[in-house]
């Protein structure tokens, strides 16, 4: 029986290349979107890429009623779920000051709460099952934040503390569940040029930008051999060891990418932040000349962990080492 992954905001983007990629291992994918016409564009590639089954759902992801009532759809028409991936976002570019509480508030019923309605929804079926896969998204800006991105950062930051919190709960009860996130760089996506921006100036986003597809293969990784987190990219990787090493030569670093992260005047735009903007179904966004690829690229919590035993290793054996020799020396020399 084929396997079934329901992936939120997989019409475009981040979302239709793990969408795609699933499909091309066979799974049969469910995505979830706002936008009825690229829902259906986005269908018909996954079904070109081979998935055996492919279901589309309209549905705001903010509305926990709808999310569970597409759980349930996913459920009957394609069968038990076994991976649910939580990518869909929403943001505002602009300073912390000028986004307003209702923006703050949609940014963070989209990018926070839709995850927790995600993993809800998905805990609910595969519970009683003992076993399953929850993928959740997210962004090295959760770790380290930059600016013209506070609610998107606050929200980001809220899923690590909402899934660290189930982990431990899933681990107290023995779940076989797997419960990884998946902390992203700066990506070539459409996103940009349909976020509400109120900045006065086009988003940029500098390098190193990468390849949608590689957080694809992230996500099919954390699937097939599930750890607690992935990193993707080198510099979402050195984002955390500075912001955990020196937080406040982290604060001045992200000061100075205010200037690289803005292009050229432009008006105030709406985007998608309360209605689904007007798009194709496109993994890709408009810099793909500057887009690196490379699973060298992606980085996981047990490569981590390795790293920190060895180092831990290392300076315990010289310590060994140090103390072996001293005591080798007279003590009338040690002095």
């Amino acid at each position: 029986m084929a396997r079934t992954i329901v992936v939120t905001g997989g019409s475009a983007g981040i979302g239709l290349a793990i969408a795609e990629r699933f499909a091309r291992d066979g799974w049969q994918v469910a995505i979830v979107a706002r936008q009825e016409a690229r829902l259906q564009q986005a269908s018909a590639m996954l079904a070109a890429a081979g998935a055996p089954k492919v279901l589309a759902i309209s549905a705001d992801v903010a509305d926990v009623t709808a999310i569970d009532a597409a759980a349930a759809r996913v459920e009957a028409e394609l069968g038990a779920i076994a991976a649910w991936v939580n990518n869909a976002m929403s943001t505002v570019v602009a300073p912390a000051d000028r986004i307003t509480a209702a923006e703050y508030e949609r940014v963070t019923a989209t990018t926070y709460l839709s995850q927790v309605y995600g993993t809800l929804a998905a805990l609910r079926y595969m519970k009683p099952r003992g076993k399953g896969a929850i993928v959740q998204i997210s962004s090295g800006l959760a770790e380290r934040p930059a600016p013209l991105q506070a609610a998107y950062c606050a929200a980001k930051a809220a899923v690590t503390g909402f899934t660290d919190s189930l982990r431990a709960e899933l681990i107290a009860d023995k779940s076989a569940i797997s419960l990884s996130v998946i902390y992203l760089p700066a990506v070539n996506t459409p996103q940009p040029t349909w976020a509400r921006n109120r900045s006065g100036r086009e988003q940029v986003l500098p390098d190193p930008l990468f390849d949608p597809r590689l957080c694809a293969e992230a996500a099919l990784e954390a699937v097939r051999r599930p750890q607690r987190e992935f990193w993707v990219g080198r510099s979402t990787a050195m984002m955390a060891l500075v912001q955990s090493l020196a937080p406040a030569f982290a604060d001045r670093q992200a000061a100075k990418q205010i200037d690289a992260m803005s292009g050229a005047p432009a008006p105030d735009r709406e985007g998608n932040l309360d209605r689904p903007y007007e798009g194709p179904a496109a993994i890709d966004g408009p810099s793909t000349d500057r887009a690196q690829a490379g699973q060298l690229q992606t980085f996981s919590s047990r490569q981590r962990d390795l790293l920190k035993l060895g180092a831990a290793g290392g300076l315990l054996g010289i310590g060994a080492a140090a103390a072996f020799g001293l005591a080798r020396i007279p003590p009338r020399l040690r002095s």
